[in-house]
């Protein structure tokens, strides 16, 4: 007897209005010698700290007792690294036991758990415009309504920030406060303070996402937002070694208030059990036998010159009309064309000339400003910067036909 054929079933809704990343996309394509690309927000290999991590993970493996390292482990994490990573925030200002960390797999997968543990499908997020784009789909993802806040060239704007809570009634806000994703603004202070009251005052909990924040170019340091009066029990703060060691080691940390950890715990076992133990061991290797402050230093002065070439290639690269981001850290430029081009059409005419950026529609949750995009200086050098700017040049000041 023969049974008709069944087909198998689709996968699940809840990735029905999660879109593809473009970045991810578009690193598949540019994957070849020739393309300069200002695409993926990628640290410069030939900073890695190859050696000094070579050695951690050989220390880690051959020390007594290293064998404990190729074995399951707690949830939260490496003690030693927690330690480690808890002091150098401590420096930085925000007081840091390592009981208020855990570590995780990069800092997206935090942000991952913390959608597990805090958002029900239909919760309300709040995020500024533009933002992350990896955060959206891990919005998209929990079933979350997201609603956007207004910002300005110093970030989201805490009026409007006011006006969304009374209207949305957010029951969590995204920001990327220093050196932003994808727009490279910095939320000045009193802006910090300002969201850390309104979180306390309308027990909203707020992301506070950092894996920028080391990397500053030029002006002082701003205090965190977790820093700030009344964010004790409401911000959490992610951090990453993606960005000031290498982000193949896939580690990243959050620091929750009190009363969260237990739930981010849970939901960290269901999704993992733990992060790789001995790459924990081998970081923790890495920072006590590093002098990091000195390693950062180096890619501060290295990405410093990046950026610069970048900005003083921009008048010549960007039509008349244009307007561009002058970041004081980070990775990333943000421009916006005149008129009302798609730069998403654009992009195959870069392509072809061994070029690439990444359209700015993608990084907005409301409606899309099509005439931006998104380039990072970081990967290549300021001679192939100029270089690649000379070719996007080519592309932007070309007449459409």
């Amino acid at each position: 007897m023969t049974h008709p054929a069944v087909r198998p079933a689709l996968p699940a809704q809840r990735l029905a209005g999660v879109a593809s990343s473009p970045v991810r996309d578009l690193l598949a394509l540019v994957d070849r010698p020739s393309v300069i690309s200002f695409a993926g927000g990628l640290p410069a290999p030939e900073l890695f700290d190859l050696d000094g991590l070579r050695a951690a993970f050989d220390r880690a493996l051959s020390a007594p007792g290293g064998r404990r390292h190729l074995q399951y482990a707690p949830t939260e994490g490496n003690l030693a690294l927690r330690t480690l990573v808890a002091a150098r925030m401590t420096a930085r200002g925000l007081p840091t036991g390592a009981g208020d960390l855990l570590v995780t797999t990069g800092s997206q997968q935090a942000l991952t758990l913390i959608a597990a543990a805090l958002l029900d499908p239909g919760d309300v997020v709040a995020v500024e415009e533009p933002t992350y784009l990896a955060a959206l789909q891990c919005f998209q993802l929990a079933g979350c309504r997201i609603v956007t806040v207004p910002a300005d060239d110093s970030g989201v704007d805490p009026d409007a920030l006011r006006r969304v809570i009374a209207e949305a009634r957010p029951k969590l806000l995204y920001l990327v406060p220093t050196f932003a994703n994808p727009t490279g603004r910095t939320l000045p202070l009193a802006h910090r303070a300002a969201v850390a009251s309104l979180a306390a005052e309308h027990g909203m909990w707020v992301v506070e996402d950092d894996p920028y924040g080391e990397l500053r170019y030029r002006g002082e340091s701003v205090p965190t937002l977790a820093a700030q009066p009344g964010a004790e029990e409401h911000v959490l703060h992610l951090g990453s070694f993606s960005k000031i060691a290498a982000p193949g080691l896939r580690l990243g940390w959050v620091r929750t208030p009190a009363a969260l950890r237990p739930a981010l715990t849970v939901a960290k076992q269901a999704a993992d059990l733990h992060t790789s133990t001995v790459d924990q061991a081998a970081a923790a290797e890495w920072l006590a036998a590093t002098d990091l402050d000195a390693h950062i230093g180096g890619l501060r002065d290295a990405y410093r010159a990046r950026r610069d070439a970048m900005i003083a290639a921009m008048p010549a690269t960007a039509p008349a009309g244009s307007i561009w981001s002058d970041p004081d850290g980070g990775m990333f430029t943000w421009l916006r064309l005149p008129g009302g081009v798609d730069t998403a059409t654009l992009l195959p005419a870069a392509l072809a000339r061994d070029v690439a950026f990444v359209p700015g529609a993608p990084f907005h949750a409301g409606r899309p400003d099509t005439a931006t995009m998104r380039l990072s200086f970081t990967t290549h050098t300021p001679a192939e910067i100029g270089e690649g700017m000379g070719r996007l040049a080519t592309v932007l000041r070309t007449p459409a036909s």
